[in-house]
Protein backbone atom coordinates (compact mmCIF):
# COMPACT_ATOMS: atom_id res chain seq x y z
CA UNK A 1 0.00 0.00 0.00
CA UNK A 2 1.35 3.97 -0.52
CA UNK A 3 2.15 5.28 2.32
CA UNK A 4 3.02 8.71 3.33
CA UNK A 5 6.22 9.34 5.13
CA UNK A 6 6.20 12.44 7.35
CA UNK A 7 9.69 14.47 7.83
CA UNK A 8 8.21 16.40 11.23
CA UNK A 9 6.61 15.10 14.44
CA UNK A 10 2.98 16.65 14.85
CA UNK A 11 2.26 19.48 16.85
CA UNK A 12 0.68 19.28 20.73
CA UNK A 13 -2.66 18.80 18.92
CA UNK A 14 -1.81 15.95 16.86
CA UNK A 15 -1.95 17.74 13.71
CA UNK A 16 0.27 18.86 10.85
CA UNK A 17 1.04 21.01 8.10
CA UNK A 18 2.12 19.70 4.78
CA UNK A 19 3.06 22.81 2.46
CA UNK A 20 5.25 22.51 -0.86
CA UNK A 21 6.29 19.10 -2.69
CA UNK A 22 4.20 16.84 0.02
CA UNK A 23 1.22 19.24 -0.61
CA UNK A 24 1.79 18.55 -4.39
CA UNK A 25 2.07 15.23 -4.12
CA UNK A 26 -1.33 14.28 -1.95
CA UNK A 27 -3.94 16.99 -3.38
CA UNK A 28 -2.32 17.06 -7.50
CA UNK A 29 -1.31 13.04 -7.42
CA UNK A 30 -3.08 11.59 -5.22
CA UNK A 31 -6.32 14.01 -5.50
CA UNK A 32 -7.21 13.69 -1.34
CA UNK A 33 -10.01 15.80 -0.12
CA UNK A 34 -10.65 17.23 3.26
CA UNK A 35 -12.47 14.71 4.98
CA UNK A 36 -10.22 11.58 3.08
CA UNK A 37 -7.82 9.72 5.11
CA UNK A 38 -3.80 8.43 4.45
CA UNK A 39 -1.87 6.11 6.03
CA UNK A 40 1.56 7.20 6.86
CA UNK A 41 4.76 6.67 8.95
CA UNK A 42 5.74 9.14 11.31
CA UNK A 43 9.33 10.30 11.29
CA UNK A 44 10.37 7.56 14.56
CA UNK A 45 8.41 4.83 11.93
CA UNK A 46 5.08 4.42 13.78
CA UNK A 47 2.35 3.78 11.72
CA UNK A 48 -0.50 6.34 11.43
CA UNK A 49 -3.51 7.28 9.78
CA UNK A 50 -4.07 10.87 9.16
CA UNK A 51 -7.19 12.64 8.36
CA UNK A 52 -7.19 15.55 6.55
CA UNK A 53 -8.79 18.54 8.10
CA UNK A 54 -8.20 21.41 5.95
CA UNK A 55 -6.80 22.58 2.45
CA UNK A 56 -5.85 25.77 1.06
CA UNK A 57 -3.95 26.65 -2.30
CA UNK A 58 -0.28 25.55 -0.67
CA UNK A 59 -0.96 23.83 2.46
CA UNK A 60 -2.73 20.57 4.23
CA UNK A 61 -3.84 20.40 7.62
CA UNK A 62 -4.21 16.89 8.83
CA UNK A 63 -5.12 15.14 12.20
CA UNK A 64 -2.76 12.41 13.41
CA UNK A 65 -5.25 9.27 14.04
CA UNK A 66 -3.17 6.74 16.62
CA UNK A 67 -3.68 3.46 16.01
CA UNK A 68 -3.97 0.40 13.48
CA UNK A 69 -4.17 0.86 10.41
CA UNK A 70 -7.59 -0.33 9.08
CA UNK A 71 -6.68 -0.71 5.90
CA UNK A 72 -3.97 -2.83 6.31
CA UNK A 73 -4.99 -4.94 9.34
CA UNK A 74 -2.71 -8.25 7.94
CA UNK A 75 0.59 -5.93 8.44
CA UNK A 76 3.33 -7.18 11.09
CA UNK A 77 6.15 -4.41 11.29
CA UNK A 78 9.39 -5.04 11.61
CA UNK A 79 11.16 -6.94 8.82
CA UNK A 80 12.43 -10.75 9.15
CA UNK A 81 15.65 -10.12 7.38
CA UNK A 82 18.78 -8.93 8.08
CA UNK A 83 19.42 -5.35 6.77
CA UNK A 84 20.77 -5.54 3.63
CA UNK A 85 23.66 -2.32 2.65
CA UNK A 86 24.34 -1.36 -0.99
CA UNK A 87 28.07 -0.24 -1.39
CA UNK A 88 27.72 1.48 -4.89
CA UNK A 89 30.86 2.25 -6.66
CA UNK A 90 29.97 5.59 -8.11
CA UNK A 91 28.32 5.40 -11.95
CA UNK A 92 28.32 8.34 -15.03
CA UNK A 93 25.43 10.63 -15.60
CA UNK A 94 22.04 9.69 -14.02
CA UNK A 95 22.27 5.98 -13.31
CA UNK A 96 23.19 6.78 -9.43
CA UNK A 97 19.13 8.66 -9.00
CA UNK A 98 17.74 5.15 -10.76
CA UNK A 99 20.08 2.87 -8.47
CA UNK A 100 18.60 4.80 -5.24
CA UNK A 101 14.91 4.74 -6.62
CA UNK A 102 14.92 0.78 -6.99
CA UNK A 103 17.04 0.16 -4.00
CA UNK A 104 14.63 2.17 -2.02
CA UNK A 105 11.29 0.54 -3.45
CA UNK A 106 12.91 -2.20 -2.40
CA UNK A 107 13.95 -2.05 0.96
CA UNK A 108 17.23 -1.80 1.39
CA UNK A 109 18.62 -0.56 4.63
CA UNK A 110 21.63 1.66 3.47
CA UNK A 111 22.88 2.71 0.19
CA UNK A 112 26.96 3.89 0.50
CA UNK A 113 28.46 5.55 -2.72
CA UNK A 114 31.94 5.09 -3.48
CA UNK A 115 34.65 5.98 -6.03
CA UNK A 116 36.21 3.18 -7.44
CA UNK A 117 39.34 3.10 -9.58
CA UNK A 118 37.02 2.82 -12.89
CA UNK A 119 34.39 5.18 -11.77
CA UNK A 120 33.77 8.19 -14.48
CA UNK A 121 33.38 10.15 -11.65
CA UNK A 122 35.05 11.83 -8.36
CA UNK A 123 33.40 12.84 -5.40
CA UNK A 124 32.29 16.50 -5.36
CA UNK A 125 33.06 18.96 -3.24
CA UNK A 126 29.54 20.61 -3.77
CA UNK A 127 27.47 17.65 -3.66
CA UNK A 128 24.85 18.71 -1.81
CA UNK A 129 22.00 19.37 -4.60
CA UNK A 130 23.13 15.60 -5.58
CA UNK A 131 22.57 14.37 -1.80
CA UNK A 132 19.03 16.27 -1.48
CA UNK A 133 18.07 14.68 -4.92
CA UNK A 134 19.30 11.58 -3.40
CA UNK A 135 16.90 11.83 -0.23
CA UNK A 136 14.01 12.84 -2.50
CA UNK A 137 13.97 10.27 -4.30
CA UNK A 138 14.18 7.90 -1.50
CA UNK A 139 11.16 9.28 0.23
CA UNK A 140 8.74 9.25 -2.99
CA UNK A 141 9.73 5.45 -3.74
CA UNK A 142 9.58 4.23 -0.26
CA UNK A 143 6.12 6.39 -0.67
CA UNK A 144 5.30 4.55 -4.09
CA UNK A 145 6.18 1.32 -2.87
CA UNK A 146 5.09 1.29 1.30
CA UNK A 147 8.16 0.11 2.13
CA UNK A 148 8.62 0.46 5.91
CA UNK A 149 12.54 0.35 5.61
CA UNK A 150 13.49 3.77 6.62
CA UNK A 151 16.52 3.57 3.38
CA UNK A 152 19.42 5.85 4.72
CA UNK A 153 21.45 7.03 1.77
CA UNK A 154 25.60 7.71 3.14
CA UNK A 155 28.25 10.75 1.26
CA UNK A 156 29.77 9.59 -0.95
CA UNK A 157 33.18 7.78 0.03
CA UNK A 158 36.73 7.51 -1.63
CA UNK A 159 37.46 3.14 -1.83
CA UNK A 160 40.22 4.33 1.46
CA UNK A 161 36.87 5.65 3.48
CA UNK A 162 34.71 2.67 2.21
CA UNK A 163 37.01 -0.10 4.15
CA UNK A 164 36.55 2.39 7.47
CA UNK A 165 33.02 1.98 7.31
CA UNK A 166 33.39 -1.84 6.61
CA UNK A 167 35.74 -1.95 9.57
CA UNK A 168 32.88 0.16 11.57
CA UNK A 169 30.15 -2.25 10.13
CA UNK A 170 32.13 -5.50 11.45
CA UNK A 171 32.85 -4.06 15.34
CA UNK A 172 29.10 -3.11 15.33
CA UNK A 173 27.77 -6.19 14.14
CA UNK A 174 30.47 -9.19 13.77
CA UNK A 175 28.58 -11.39 11.97
CA UNK A 176 28.01 -9.47 9.07
CA UNK A 177 28.61 -10.46 5.72
CA UNK A 178 30.10 -9.37 2.77
CA UNK A 179 29.17 -9.99 -1.03
CA UNK A 180 31.31 -8.93 -3.73
CA UNK A 181 29.54 -9.04 -6.80
CA UNK A 182 32.05 -10.09 -9.78
CA UNK A 183 31.90 -10.58 -13.30
CA UNK A 184 34.83 -13.05 -12.97
CA UNK A 185 34.03 -16.63 -11.43
CA UNK A 186 36.00 -16.06 -8.31
CA UNK A 187 33.34 -17.56 -6.00
CA UNK A 188 34.43 -20.73 -3.91
CA UNK A 189 30.64 -21.46 -2.53
CA UNK A 190 27.26 -20.56 -3.89
CA UNK A 191 25.11 -17.69 -3.35
CA UNK A 192 22.88 -20.08 -0.94
CA UNK A 193 26.19 -21.45 1.04
CA UNK A 194 27.39 -18.34 2.06
CA UNK A 195 23.45 -16.72 3.26
CA UNK A 196 23.11 -20.05 5.29
CA UNK A 197 25.49 -18.58 7.62
CA UNK A 198 22.28 -16.20 8.90
CA UNK A 199 24.55 -13.46 9.07
CA UNK A 200 23.67 -10.03 11.05
CA UNK A 201 23.79 -8.00 7.71
CA UNK A 202 24.49 -8.73 3.97
CA UNK A 203 26.68 -5.65 2.57
CA UNK A 204 26.45 -6.40 -1.52
CA UNK A 205 29.22 -4.53 -3.27
CA UNK A 206 28.67 -3.17 -6.68
CA UNK A 207 31.37 -1.76 -8.96
CA UNK A 208 31.44 0.67 -11.88
CA UNK A 209 30.44 0.44 -15.55
CA UNK A 210 34.41 -0.93 -15.93
CA UNK A 211 34.04 -3.40 -12.90
CA UNK A 212 36.73 -3.74 -10.31
CA UNK A 213 40.52 -3.92 -11.12
CA UNK A 214 42.28 -6.42 -9.81
CA UNK A 215 43.66 -5.02 -7.17
CA UNK A 216 40.56 -3.64 -5.88
CA UNK A 217 38.80 -7.48 -5.89
CA UNK A 218 41.98 -8.82 -4.33
CA UNK A 219 41.42 -5.72 -1.53
CA UNK A 220 37.81 -6.76 -1.22
CA UNK A 221 38.89 -10.37 -0.62
CA UNK A 222 41.47 -9.78 1.86
CA UNK A 223 38.80 -7.40 3.71
CA UNK A 224 36.55 -10.78 4.11
CA UNK A 225 34.38 -10.09 1.21
CA UNK A 226 33.25 -13.00 -0.47
CA UNK A 227 32.86 -12.97 -4.50
CA UNK A 228 29.67 -14.14 -6.08
CA UNK A 229 28.53 -13.93 -10.03
CA UNK A 230 24.29 -14.25 -10.53
CA UNK A 231 24.26 -15.72 -13.98
CA UNK A 232 26.98 -15.71 -16.75
CA UNK A 233 26.06 -12.16 -18.94
CA UNK A 234 28.23 -9.06 -17.59
CA UNK A 235 25.46 -6.77 -16.48
CA UNK A 236 25.00 -2.39 -16.42
CA UNK A 237 25.87 -1.61 -13.27
CA UNK A 238 22.41 -0.46 -12.64
CA UNK A 239 21.02 -3.66 -13.47
CA UNK A 240 23.68 -5.41 -11.31
CA UNK A 241 22.97 -3.84 -8.34
CA UNK A 242 19.03 -5.04 -8.87
CA UNK A 243 19.54 -7.91 -9.86
CA UNK A 244 22.15 -8.77 -6.86
CA UNK A 245 19.58 -7.62 -4.63
CA UNK A 246 16.74 -9.20 -5.54
CA UNK A 247 18.51 -12.64 -5.68
CA UNK A 248 19.82 -12.13 -1.85
CA UNK A 249 16.31 -11.00 -0.99
CA UNK A 250 14.55 -13.51 -2.19
CA UNK A 251 17.18 -16.18 -0.74
CA UNK A 252 16.87 -14.79 2.74
CA UNK A 253 12.90 -14.51 2.22
CA UNK A 254 12.85 -18.53 1.62
CA UNK A 255 15.50 -19.42 4.08
CA UNK A 256 12.84 -21.22 6.25
CA UNK A 257 11.92 -23.40 2.71
CA UNK A 258 14.77 -24.29 2.20
CA UNK A 259 15.98 -27.95 1.44
CA UNK A 260 19.43 -28.70 2.34
CA UNK A 261 20.91 -31.29 0.69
Amino acid sequence: MKQFILNRDPDKNGRVRLEGGDYRYLIRVRRLAPGEYFPALLPDGVEVMVRICSVDNKTVVGEILHGENPHNENHQPGSPLPPIILFQAMPKGEKMDLIVRQAAEGGLAEIVPFVSEFSAVKIEKSGGQKFSRWERIIKEARQQSGSATATIIRQPLSIDGLFAYWEQITTRQPGALGLLFHHLPLAKMSLHGYLNSSPEAVVLTIGPEGGFSSAEAERFLAAGFKPFTVGDTILRTETAALYAHAAVRILLWEKDLWEMK
